[in-house]
């Protein structure tokens, strides 16, 4: 066994990696950029390393930057975790030169495996059934479009170096197929700097099931079970589970010998996943599924399989890695009891899952039975733009999937994120779906039903509202009462009252608060038995939990964030409150481009803008027919969330 690690990683991989290193026995080396040089991966490791600026490209991606630091450490070997460098065969070969060993297949595997177009080619000829589609070489648009045509629609524009969803586009019509294409290569090329793409048939009715594999340097290769990861948005992977439902053990049998016969075909060695894209129409059949791709390295939702089988798998991956034989044969490998695994993010259901940035002022992350969380943040730490804003992993394991499906949802139901908004309701509701809890799902699921999973637009939270209304009243009185509080030896006088003073009667005041953006009159009754807050009626909800922050009142509902603030009525007055044309930065992102000039007319829906944020693109558009009167920012610059982008004068009104 190794004497040393470093993990060239961060968050909640970083800190997962450190503790099995640990309890190894082996000396646990970290690295961070300016943007991690307080973070909790940091602390728990031996030692740490800076390595660069915030933006991944000058630290965590700059490989030289950490092969100088594991040679300065002394470090025997290097873990990539997942993402970053993880299936980087020009990193591993690095490894390899400078006497160090790559936790992870060799270089030739991750580059046979790492282009979907080559991975498809090699599977074909080891026998793997692979998805219809092209995957040739030739990229030119008119040719790729008649090559769809011919493929026939709908199809799936997929990035050959890709993953997680980045430069992939559905075509329905071949009328959207130039624009989708142009999209998908311009987001491959700047998240892997390779805008090459390739065409697949699109299944209509998808399962995404993937076999965890593991192979040794002797020539074995096991597969521990399946994981079904249908649940996605926008090809991003929201819950994962094991045992996938519908799976009989015929069907694991067949696929298994399929991922196993993919790692031999590649002559892989370490842990790996083969993604297969199965038909759920009528069920799941032995003839119905096909190799996508494979991912070279360990999995995000590899606790999920860790929890049925018994097996630390980055114990595995060290073991292997440092010359051993796989610990058991495939007869041996156990599947006990359903385990789930839920991604709890830093973003906004409601606002088309943008990410939300800024300090966590208070996260509670829930302990029980057959539950784990793995995280790598703590209250305190700030979210930034620059990384994935995964929060934590909640991971459920139970006798049977109701079970751990139940489990999963309590456990979100007592997540408390506040500062940045937090899908954890929405994950909750996807636990009580009626359609998933019954198997009936594939990987349009969440898509379908965004409305009843309470992800699209809501009203304003009204009791929250007046939860966090009420927590400023309060606060307010205190403080006037502090200030007006008589000496202490002195009578008691009705002067010393600090809010709207009366002889007889309750007392009333109208409190102006901004609620989520809302310009809202908080009504505060204060008599003898003290004050009672109401907007529009409504009381303050007994459930919410309200955080004091200073510059605002945050108040968390149903997993829902609601942050409420003393209007400042200057603002009104300069009429901004009401500005339909005002245009601001959904997240804190990047500006790629600016698509209108000042002074341009715009019609409502028009696009105005394009911000990236974590290597995904967002279109602002116009919110009303005008023109564009103040343009407050250009091309590649960094922006806030809720920053001005631009002003649109409204057209006048038809005579």
């Amino acid at each position: 066994m190794f004497k040393s690690v470093l993990i060239a990683n961060r968050g909640e991989i970083a800190c997962r990696i450190a503790r099995t290193a640990k309890r190894l026995g082996l000396r646990t080396i970290a690295v961070y950029s300016e943007a991690d040089a307080n973070a909790l991966h940091v602390r728990l490791c031996d030692e740490a390393h800076a390595i660069g600026p915030a933006p991944a490209a000058f630290s965590y991606l700059a490989a030289d930057k950490l092969i100088a630091v594991a040679k300065q450490a002394h470090a025997a070997c290097i873990h990539p975790g997942y993402g970053f460098l993880s299936e980087n065969a020009d990193f591993a070969q690095a490894c390899g030169d400078g006497g160090i060993v790559f936790i992870g297949p060799k270089p030739l595997a991750i580059r046979a495996m790492g282009l979907k177009d080559r991975a498809k080619a090699l599977m074909e000829k080891a026998g793997v059934p692979v998805v219809p589609g092209y995957h040739g070489d030739m990229q030119d648009p008119k040719f790729l479009s008649r090559k769809t045509y011919e493929i026939g629609y709908p199809v799936l524009i997929k990035a050959t170096a890709g993953g997680g969803g980045k430069g992939m586009r559905r075509v329905d019509r071949h009328a959207d197929f130039e624009a989708a294409l142009a999209a998908a290569m311009r987001e491959a090329k700047s998240a892997f700097g390779d805008d090459r793409v390739l065409i697949e048939k699109y299944v209509t009715a998808p399962r995404h099931i993937e076999m965890q594999i593991f192979a040794d340097r002797h020539g074995n290769v096991v597969h521990l079970n399946e994981r079904d990861c249908s649940l996605q948005r926008r090809h991003q992977k929201v819950i994962e589970e094991t045992p996938a439902p519908g799976m009989n053990a015929r069907l694991r049998a067949r696929m298994g010998e399929a991922a196993v016969a993919a790692a031999k075909a590649a002559d892989y060695e370490g842990a790996g996943t083969v993604e297969f894209i199965a038909d759920g129409a009528g069920g799941l059949k032995e003839s119905r599924f096909w190799f996508m791709e494979m991912n070279t390295r360990l999995q995000v939702e590899h606790p999920v399989t860790e929890a049925v089988t018994g097996i630390d798998l980055v114990e595995w991956q060290f073991r292997i890695a440092s010359g051993e034989k796989l610990p058991l044969a495939q007869t041996q490998v156990p599947l006990n009891g359903h385990a789930v695994e839920a991604r709890l993010y830093a973003e906004d259901p409601t606002r088309g899952f943008l990410p939300s940035t800024g300090r966590l002022l208070v996260l509670q992350l829930p302990k029980g039975d057959g539950l784990r969380v793995d995280t790598g943040v703590e209250a305190g730490s700030e979210v930034t733009p620059y990384y994935d804003p995964m929060i934590a992993k909640l991971i459920a394991h139970g006798q049977s999937r109701d079970q751990a499906l139940d489990r999963l949802a309590e456990a979100l139901d007592n997540t408390v994120v506040v500062g940045p908004r937090s899908n954890a309701g929405f994950l909750a509701a996807i636990c009580r779906a009626e359609g998933f809890r019954r198997g009936d799902f594939d990987t349009g699921f969440i898509e379908r039903n965004l409305a009843g999973l309470g992800a699209v637009p809501q009203d304003l939270d009204r009791a929250a509202a007046a939860a966090g209304a009420q927590m400023l009243v309060e606060r307010e009185s205190a403080r006037i009462g502090q200030s007006l509080a008589p000496e202490p030896d002195g009578p008691p006088s009705p002067w010393d009252s600090g809010d709207a003073f009366q002889f007889s009667g309750v007392r009333r005041l109208a409190l102006p608060v901004l609620a989520e953006g809302n310009a809202v009159v908080a009504q505060v009754v204060s008599g003898s038995a003290g004050a009672t807050v109401t907007i529009d009626g409504i009381a303050p909800a007994a459930d919410a939990v309200a955080v004091d922050a200073g510059d605002a009142v945050y108040v968390l509902r149903h997993g829902r964030q609601t942050k409420v603030t003393l209007r400042d009525l200057t603002l009104e007055e300069d009429g901004e409150y009401g500005l339909g044309g005002l245009v601001r930065a959904p997240m804190h992102g990047k500006v790629l481009s600016i698509l209108v000039e000042q002074g341009a007319r715009v019609t409502r829906g028009q696009r105005l803008a394009i911000i990236e944020a974590m290597k995904m693109e967002h279109t602002l558009t116009a919110p009303i027919d005008g023109t564009v009167s103040e343009l407050t920012v250009a091309a590649d610059a960094q922006v806030a969330e809720g920053a001005k982008v631009m002003v649109i004068e409204p057209a006048p009104a038809p005579e």
